[in-house]
């Protein structure tokens, strides 16, 4: 690629192109004195009497190659990094004008330097080269700063060579160029040189190359490649539904939970569950018999059927009611564990056991739950469509609460014990039509 010197490099390539054509073909004979070429603004061009036989090569726009403007993207990394240089693509614009003091200089001028360009379209390495190199015997510290230091453009060296062809241009687009030159007009002709490669020297990130496409195979060791299938499933475990057993809206403790989705086969397999007030997990092995759409999960029966440790996932005292996220772990010999995606499971209170008594007007109602309540959470209890909060719970856990109110109804009256929100399933489904469950009534 070539560097900032690029563009004032092509601009030398196409003025040396000029002077050699001017030369070649003796036009100083036909104009009857000296051809001067130069690359400077209109405005700054002598005019008038003491005109004289010029040609001038104006760099009048520029504009960014469409076909290599995308190449190289992104530059930088989400960290700011530098990836890699990407070009910098740039066309040329340029207006060659003839001038001339006595009739027909300008037209001659005009000719050759438009036959010179038509003759050569596309500009060689060896001709930059030889036009941007400094002339032996001459060297290159007596030249003008700026001419010297084209040198060092690279422009030879850049993949695409620079192509030259006529650009068409309006009489109404003249006009208005020629007005912003704010000087007098003249024959002239424009051009399109395309395209200029610009592109830094930054050091950059290079990653390493990559060895396999794959896990290789453990028979034959070979790279096997990406695993494809001709399906829209994804080839990883994933779960799709969560689902209390008997249509319920939650589970319970000693419940089952159903897991659906796909590739949740495994060595063995386990069900991992976290509680949304707690950074813990539970992990729970699935029952046996799963395929691989489908597992099953039973939370820990309250109470335990036999000894178990602190902090064992099957002790119900790390259980709490409340919403949980539940992710399927595969294990798989040989492979690393691969963990699902999360879906909510709400773990609902049980009352297990509820009494009341009456003292004066103040009814008092005990309620035994199951899982545990911590000291942390909130209960309350509605009885029929009035809510009675807890009494202070002093424990860190407790599986009884007592409530206390002056206001409640006599009769039976349906219970919900209500823990962090979510409250104990009233509606048994396993009769039709569901009714209440009548281990939630009490006598006030």
């Amino acid at each position: 690629m070539s560097s900032a010197l690029a563009i004032a490099s092509v601009t030398a390539v196409l003025k040396d192109l000029l002077d050699n054509a001017m030369i070649d073909h003796s036009v100083s004979a036909s104009v009857g004195g000296t051809v001067t070429v130069t690359a400077l603004a209109p405005d700054r061009i002598k005019t008038g009497d003491d005109e004289s036989a010029q040609l001038n090569l104006f760099l009048y726009h520029i504009t960014p190659n469409p076909g290599w403007r995308n190449v190289g993207q992104p530059s930088r990394n989400e960290r700011g990094e530098r990836l890699t240089n990407p070009p910098l693509a740039l066309d040329l614009y340029y207006l060659l004008t003839a001038y001339g003091k006595q009739d027909f200089e300008a037209e001659i001028l005009l000719g050759y330097a438009t036959q010179i360009f038509h003759e050569t379209p596309i500009l060689t390495r060896d001709a930059i080269r030889k036009a941007l190199a400094p002339p032996s015997p001459v060297g290159g510290n007596i030249l003008p700063p700026a001419l010297g230091a084209l040198v060092a453009s690279d422009l030879a060296d850049q993949v695409e060579l620079i192509k030259i062809s006529p650009h068409q241009m309006t009489t109404e687009e003249i006009s208005k160029l020629w007005t912003a030159f704010q000087t007098k007009y003249r024959s002239s002709v424009a051009y399109h040189a395309s395209v200029v490669l610009i592109q830094s020297k930054y050091p950059i990130r290079s990653p390493l190359p990559v060895l396999t496409r794959g896990k290789p195979d453990t028979a034959t060791g070979r790279d096997e490649g990406m695993i494809s299938q001709p399906s829209l499933i994804p080839p990883y475990p994933t779960l799709q539904e969560a689902i209390p057993q008997n249509q319920q809206p939650a589970i319970r403790m000693g419940e089952i939970l159903i897991l659906r989705g796909h590739h949740l086969d495994g060595d063995q397999v386990t069900a991992r569950f976290m509680h949304v007030r707690s950074s813990g997990t539970l992990e729970l092995p699935v029952s046996p018999g799963g395929t691989s759409i489908e597992c099953q999960v039973q939370t820990p029966p309250d109470p335990a059927p036999g000894p178990v440790t602190p902090d064992s996932p099957q002790n119900p005292d790390n259980w709490q009611a409340g919403v949980y996220s539940v992710a399927a772990v595969i294990h798989r010999s040989g492979q690393p564990d691969r963990i699902t995606n999360e879906l909510p499971v709400v773990l609902a209170p049980r009352i297990k056991n509820i009494t009341s008594s009456t003292t004066g007007g103040m009814v008092t109602l005990t309620v035994e739950c199951s899982p545990k309540v911590w000291k942390t959470q909130q209960a309350t209890l509605v009885v029929s469509d009035r809510e009675i909060a807890v009494e202070p719970i002093t424990q860190d856990k407790t599986d009884i609460l007592t409530f206390i109110s002056s206001s409640l109804p006599g009769g039976p009256q349906w219970v919900r014990l209500r823990v962090d929100g979510i409250d104990s399933i009233l509606i048994d489904r396993n009769v039709q039509p569901p009714a209440f469950d009548s281990t939630q009534e009490v006598t006030i």
